[in-house]
């Protein structure tokens, strides 16, 4: 029986080989912080040392980063730049901050070099050889990389298989173009039109496409970077006015890019909102199926921009793919994953007033709610 065994339990997980998380184990020896939180802002998130990019990092490991993707802040300073690097898993990275350039080994022979600064967005392409270069030797630059090492190092639960395996995947690159900052675009219908590119130059002057479905003048354009399963898409929110509620699958890492507001996220049935204020460098994750709804409060249109896994090519989980198909700009009522304008909660439209009357803002949402005296004084 059971109970006549002499288990020992002051052994560790580990030592028993139970419930083991690779990836996580991985951070823990990297030797540099981890920061654990609901959101984050990385410009002031604090970094450490890393050896194995002989420059200084942070893991960012927000609560609904989910199973597949997370992301980290690699902070290169002053003049600086990163030892080589090579590894099996794909990785966007955003600029937060600094200028500087990375270059990147095309198997077989030569390189492709281009030049970043705040707010570009590139792609590496899986398993090539690649330098970041801060071309600042006054101040620091600050990249916010986004990558599915937890799907991989999970999977093969072997560092070296990860970070010095061999095989090269050449079609990876695409056309020379994708690294100079021009692209392909492939129209679809709003929320999936395409730009196939591995090198966007800045975020905030990237074409949009309108997208009203999701709400009050939206726009938005899908990225599809360097032919891989990592998703990224950007996003526009008119001055003075926010989007429609909707839900989705865990990992969506979302990062704001221009202007300032704030989030509500909520699950079903929950009697309160959850508030994350957002500006350029804050970054958060909405845990799986919580919904959340974005709101502009700046004088200025607002953009955010949003990495996940499943892209609009390769959608990897059934979710993506009936998120893409429909699902995402459908209402609830009919199957879908958004709460249209007259079905929201109305506390949520009242805040709102609040929130902008507080910045000096007036709200241009009053082609969908009624905004007389009598409204802004609930």
């Amino acid at each position: 029986m059971v109970d006549d065994v002499d288990i020992d339990h002051s052994q560790t997980n580990q030592e028993r080989r139970y419930l083991l998380d690779p990836y996580v184990d991985w951070t823990k020896a990297e030797g540099i912080p981890i920061a654990d939180e609901f959101g984050l802002d990385i410009l002031t998130t604090e970094t450490g040392p890393w050896a194995r990019y002989d420059a200084k990092g942070a893991f960012l490991h927000v609560k609904g980063r989910g199973d597949f993707i997370s992301a980290y802040a690699l902070e290169l300073p002053p003049g600086k730049k990163t030892a080589p690097q090579r590894h099996l898993f794909e990785e966007v990275v955003y600029v937060l901050e600094g200028n500087g350039s990375t270059t990147i080994d095309v198997p077989g022979g030569g390189q492709h070099t281009f030049e970043w600064g705040p707010r570009s967005l590139f792609a590496l392409p899986l398993n090539v050889t690649y330098r970041h270069f801060n071309g600042s030797g006054q101040t620091k630059a600050l990249l916010a990389c986004t990558h599915n090492m937890p799907l991989v190092m999970n999977t093969f639960h072997n560092a070296d298989f990860v970070f010095n395996n061999p095989y090269d995947f050449p079609e990876r690159l695409g056309d020379a173009k994708y690294f100079n900052g021009e692209g392909d675009f492939t129209a679809i219908k709003p929320g999936r039109h395409m730009w196939e590119t591995n090198f966007v130059p800045d975020l905030s002057k990237m074409k949009l496409h309108t997208w009203d479905a999701r709400g009050a003048g939206s726009a938005n354009i899908c990225f599809i970077l360097a032919d891989g399963v990592m998703h990224a898409h950007t996003s526009e929110i008119p001055a003075a006015r926010y989007k429609k509620a909707h839900r989705h699958d865990m990992g969506v890492h979302i990062y704001a890019v221009t202007g300032s507001g704030y989030t509500l996220l909520w699950h079903e049935g929950d009697e309160d909102f959850k508030r994350v204020p957002w500006r350029h460098g804050t970054m958060y994750a909405p845990p799986f199926w919580m919904f959340h709804q974005h709101f502009n409060t700046a004088p200025q249109p607002a953009r955010y921009l949003a990495v996940a896994i499943g892209s609009r090519r390769y959608p990897f989980t059934t979710m993506r793919r009936v998120g893409t198909a429909g699902a995402v700009d459908t209402s609830v009522k009919k199957g879908g994953r958004q709460i249209e304008y007259e079905d929201q909660d109305p506390r949520i439209h009242a805040t709102w007033l609040k929130e902008l009357a507080a910045v000096g803002g007036k709200s241009d949402m009053g082609k969908y709610f009624p905004e007389d005296e009598k409204a802004l004084a609930k």
